[in-house]
């Protein structure tokens, strides 16, 4: 018999394994370098895997007979992740030592997650993708419990048993498509259900609601949703700031994976995503309305704006894809800038009280401006990015036939407006009592602020630089690799 070699190229797994190499550069060399350097060290890592990435654009290229694909769609995710995580670290320079967090572990964990997330963006089957989802997952729990405080160790203890209950309820859903299609590798899945017979069928739908309900716990979806607020609340600001983008943005290039390629076909999922999503819209928005904390009120954020990304979902792939991968960017963006300020201002790992916000202008005016600017984003307000966002996530619903949907989107969209414009005007208001920010100089976090704020004007004046290289054609119908 002839010899046959392996599928390892080494090309489209490169990626991932620099920030692998990240990872265990900082666990290895945390013993002898101080947390500063080994923070540069994973920049570095990033940045050569961002080049990586860059290299591989439109050449389809795969790994282990297509259960690693490095396609348009997997680069165009994974610069997303890179570019949240480099803003995470970069926040954390100046914020890690009074969070009692500057110790190399947090690097090396912080890269672990992000290379799980990396490995679920360019997944080409069920099993990678669920390797790449218990790295992200196990490696937030920790994060979420680094910090030596009560307030963190709850919130990671809540992680950990809401996301076990969701990654048990997703592996039995695996086991039930895998059941009805006889595949876990994408394509054939999707061609399965395309033909699928219907005795097969109930079981499809049941694998299918599973995985939809376990990716519910990922990414926040109501009523899954209950371990946000607690986690992002009482774990450190800056692991705050990187469970509310990058693990996001992993979790939904793993929807993006399953339901808009493998299960495309599949019945009766998009009518529940529908209901769901109208849930999220609702809880995130009113719950959002009645926060005293900024930073609980950001956690509600989150929630609502997941709301929105789902909205995409619910369009045809070539639609509603592009339109997700232009929302992630302007989310991580936004979101990143926006909690930077906050882990920049804060006394304690509390945050700020929407009180404490009155005055800010007069304290701090250019951290106050940059704010002013995220939370109009977030409220979807032209012309910043967040406009164009929610315009392209209204279209996908909207053109794919879920009229209502939006309809409820564009309504919550009110109550957005009102509880982030409350503290944009809070901001700007005369106030005389002291300041109550934490002094000091933060240059690597007014850097990312900037980068952020800059982006999203840029991108809400000019979105084609970015949305001209997510909407490439077939980006997005080849998604299952058929």
């Amino acid at each position: 018999m002839p010899l046959v070699l392996p599928d390892v190229p080494l090309a489209p797994m490169l990626p991932i394994l620099l920030t692998l190499l990240g990872a265990i550069a900082a666990t290895v060399l945390g013993f002898f370098l101080p947390r500063r350097a080994v923070a540069i060290i994973s920049l570095v890592s990033l940045g050569l895997s961002a080049v990586s990435m860059g290299t591989l654009w439109n050449k389809g290229q795969t790994a282990f007979n297509g259960s690693l694909q490095a396609d348009n769609a997997a680069i165009a995710l994974g610069m997303v992740l890179l570019i949240g995580s480099a803003l995470a670290i970069l926040v954390s320079l100046d914020t890690a030592g009074r969070a009692r967090l500057n110790f190399p572990e947090f690097d090396a964990i912080l890269m672990f997650a992000v290379t799980g997330t990396l490995v679920i963006a360019f997944s080409g089957d069920l099993v990678t993708l669920l390797i790449g989802l218990e790295v992200m997952s196990l490696s937030g729990y920790v994060l979420a419990t680094l910090q030596d405080s009560r307030e963190s160790e709850e919130s990671g203890l809540k992680y950990f048993l809401l996301g076990a209950t969701g990654s048990a309820i997703l592996i039995y859903g695996i086991a039930l498509v895998y059941g009805a299609t006889g595949s876990l590798n994408f394509a054939g899945i999707a061609a399965a259900a395309s033909g699928l017979q219907v005795l097969n069928s109930p079981l499809l739908v049941a694998g299918a609601l599973m995985l939809l309900c376990g990716f519910g716990f990922k990414v926040a979806l109501a009523p899954f949703h209950q371990w946000t607020p607690d986690v992002y609340g009482g774990a450190p600001t800056v692991v705050s700031l990187f469970l509310s983008t990058v693990v996001k943005v992993g979790a939904f290039a793993g929807m993006l994976r399953v339901f808009s390629g493998a299960l495309h076909n599949a019945p009766n999922w998009l009518d529940i995503l529908a209901i769901l999503t109208a849930a999220t819209l609702v809880v995130g928005n009113l719950a959002a309305l009645f926060q005293t904390n900024f930073k609980r009120l950001l956690a509600y954020s989150a929630v609502a704006q997941t709301g929105f990304l789902a909205l995409t979902l619910l369009g045809r792939p070539e639609v509603g894809g592009a339109a997700l991968a232009y929302y992630l960017l302007v989310y991580t963006l936004t979101t990143a800038a926006a909690l930077a300020v906050v882990a920049a201002l804060q006394r304690t790992e509390a945050g700020l009280e929407i009180s404490d916000m009155r005055g800010l202008y007069y304290r701090h005016p250019g951290y106050a401006v940059a704010l002013a600017i995220c939370l109009a984003s977030l409220a979807g307000l032209p012309p910043f990015a967040g406009f164009m966002a929610k315009y392209m996530a209204f279209q996908a619903a909207f053109q794919n036939g879920y009229v209502w949907v939006a309809v409820l989107a564009a309504l919550t969209s009110i109550a957005a407006f009102i509880y982030y414009m409350r503290v944009a005007a809070l901001m700007f208001l005369p106030d005389r009592t002291p300041a109550r920010e934490y002094p000091g100089a933060r240059p690597a976090t007014t850097f990312s602020v900037a980068l952020g704020v800059v982006g999203i004007t840029v991108l809400g004046i000019l979105p084609n630089l970015a949305y001209a290289w997510v909407a490439f054609p077939g980006i997005w119908t080849q998604l299952a690799g058929t």
